[in-house]
């Protein structure tokens, strides 16, 4: 086989894909989030990251004919407390799932070097669980969030920030292996952060500045951190205020609208895509 059939077969448009969960999102993702590899959410607060990857430890549980990957999750948090309630209410729009939340495995995070900790523990139950036929195999791997992780481990020197590069490599590269060996789907949520000026985005290290809420932001951890993601996808949104008569006087209401942009990606092309998060799921709108 030449060596360019080879990468076109590994490449993400040939690889498994997981559902997000939305026939419009599937089509905007060329099919949804691709196995072997890492995908990166970037966002602000209350864009729908946290919303997205909740629908896909569900998704993941489908059958493969439904565009899911048969399997069972884990859901590695550093934040908030994982919100059971919000996964039982969300699993009720996929109601040919049995028990799903028997099938999300959860464990907290507390620092960086925790979490390559835990992800070299990983190999011994994704091995038992991928040779138990009792058990569905895990699937797909959510981290939230990255930038948490770092954000009191390190100081701002040359010192630590060396030790912090190295760290992103020895816990990307753990993740690639488990991806390829076990055929995941790996999703990483990350932050974002302001951009003052030029000069500070130069610093940041991210060359694309991106806007959400009428701020200019790049995501967190910089360049070296970018390096180590296979696919980044960018959800923003944005305030717009609609003009309304109410009892014959005019007025103004506000509406959210929330994007979706494929920051980079291997597979996909620089566009983006409309959503909306109606009662408990999300969904895409056409355009």
């Amino acid at each position: 086989m030449k060596p360019e059939d080879l990468l076109q077969r590994l490449s993400p448009i040939h690889t498994q894909k997981c559902t997000v969960g939305c026939p419009v999102l599937d089509r905007f993702l060329g099919g949804g989030i691709p196995c072997n590899s890492i995908t990166e959410l970037v966002a602000e607060s209350g864009c729908g990251k946290t919303q997205i990857s909740f629908q896909l430890l569900l998704s993941a549980q489908l059958p493969t004919s439904l565009g899911g990957l048969s399997g069972s999750s884990i859901y590695l948090y550093s934040e908030s407390p994982f919100t059971v309630r919000r996964l039982h209410q969300l699993s009720s729009s996929f109601p040919t799932l049995h028990n799903p939340l028997d099938k999300v495995l959860t464990h907290p995070l507390h620092s960086a070097h925790h979490l390559f900790d835990v992800l070299s523990q990983l190999d011994s139950l994704l091995s038992s669980r991928r040779d138990t036929p009792s058990s569905p195999p895990i699937k797909l791997i959510v981290i939230d969030s990255i930038a948490a992780l770092f954000r009191f481990e390190f100081e701002n020197n040359p010192r630590d920030l060396k030790q912090r590069s190295g760290l992103f490599f020895r816990i990307s590269s753990k993740l690639k292996e488990q991806a390829r060996r076990f055929g995941l789907a790996v999703v990483v949520i990350n932050q974002v952060v302001d951009v003052m000026n030029d000069s500070d985005g130069l610093r940041i290290g991210n060359s694309t500045c991106l806007y959400t809420s009428e701020r200019k932001v790049c995501a967190a951890l910089g360049l070296s951190w970018a390096n180590c993601v296979n696919t980044r996808l960018f959800l923003s949104r944005q305030e717009e205020r609609i003009a309304r008569e109410v009892n014959g006087d005019d007025g103004f209401s506000t509406q959210t609208r929330r994007f979706i942009r494929v920051a980079f990606a291997p597979h996909l092309p620089d566009s983006y895509c409309e959503f909306v998060i109606t009662g408990e799921k999300i969904f895409g709108l056409e355009r």
